[in-house]
């Protein structure tokens, strides 16, 4: 096991790359600990949680909502969880966004951690303290910044994974290399998802090399008032479009990086080589690009966006590969230039 330690503002977190479900008890004492996970999850290792008290939600996007979190509220309340509780999710990043917001509410907050189980939530979800639920269609409308205690990683997870999940993954990790690391952005050029899943030190590498990226950047802004929102890189049309057309959240950010390598050529000069390579290397990891879509629609959910500040939207754009930047640019002359690149 390879154990970092990273600061934060007002509490530190033990990551715990190449570990395993069996390390667990290491970090948090099974009589007080509740481990929340889906029916996926659950199904693919029960052996894994025997010997835990676990709480099992349907899987999806959909379950991310109140009604939800108030149901394992009065779960915790029902199994006696107290102020000395751990909860623990054990999940993709539905499963870490409901675990942290439970955690960060109950009893005004108690300790959690993460056991991320797919690709994106290794190398998002599970990162940074970001805990929300929707409401209805606007993404991650409620919720909290809280760090989780621990991280545990463990690649085994990865077995199970359906192929749809790698690609989600790939999004976030292609999102990563655009905004701040334009040598991961070759590497990535010169691999594909194949090579990766057969190769387990390369696809561990991957994503320490990843939790890292993110990470860093939330260290030096932790509750979003300047470089964090860099990490937005593709989520504000992504996040518009994502539970309107019930798109995974891989697909739907992938199509809001194209158009954002699109919208960087007018605005910070991003030249049409690089726009390209953006939009090839999306292609080579088998997302989408381009889509037809609601414009309107998808404006009516964005102009509510979290990252709009009265008619200004703060959008992240690309100067060059490896280089994010982020722009406020009026609503209304956003939308008449993306319809001009949708025409």
């Amino acid at each position: 096991m390879l154990k970092r330690k990273f600061a934060f503002s007002s509490s530190s977190v033990d990551y715990c790359f190449r570990a395993n479900m069996r390390d667990l008890s290491k970090f948090t004492e099974p009589a007080r600990t509740v481990l929340l996970t889906d029916e996926h999850v659950y199904d693919a290792r029960k052996k894994v949680f025997s010997g835990w008290n676990v709480l099992v939600l349907k899987p999806g996007e959909a379950y991310k909502q109140q009604r939800v979190a108030d149901a394992v509220i009065e779960q915790l309340i029902e199994r006696g969880a107290d102020r000395y509780t751990t909860l623990v999710g054990v999940g993709g990043g539905v499963i870490t966004d409901m675990a942290g917001y439970v955690a960060s509410v109950y009893m005004r907050g108690i300790r959690f951690g993460f056991v991320p189980t797919s690709l994106l939530a290794m190398v998002d979800a599970s990162i940074g303290g970001k805990n929300g639920i929707d409401v209805g269609v606007y993404k991650n409308m409620v919720g909290a910044i809280r760090q989780p205690s621990f991280l545990l990683y463990d690649t085994d997870w990865l077995k199970t994974l359906p192929d749809p999940e790698w690609k989600n993954g790939f999004a976030e990790i292609i999102k990563h290399a655009c905004i701040r690391d334009k040598k991961l952005f070759s590497q990535l050029e010169n691999t594909d998802i194949r090579t990766y899943r057969r190769n387990k030190e390369l696809l561990e590498d991957l994503i320490i090399r990843n939790a890292g990226i993110k990470t860093r950047v939330v260290q030096k802004d932790e509750f979003e008032k300047g470089d964090r929102k860099l990490l937005n890189f593709g989520h504000t049309l992504g996040h518009a479009i994502e539970n309107l057309y019930e798109l995974s959240h891989g697909e739907a950010i992938s199509i809001g990086m194209t158009y954002a390598a699109h919208l960087s050529e007018h605005y910070t000069g991003l030249n049409e080589t690089d726009r390209k390579r953006i939009i090839h290397l999306l292609e080579k990891y088998k997302l989408p690009t381009y889509a037809s879509f609601n414009l309107k629609k998808a404006f009516e959910i964005l102009r509510k966006d979290k990252k709009k500040i009265d008619a200004l939207m703060q959008y992240v754009l690309i100067e060059k590969i490896g280089k994010g930047v982020v722009r406020p640019i009026p609503v209304d002359e956003l939308y008449k230039t993306l319809e001009q690149v949708l025409a």
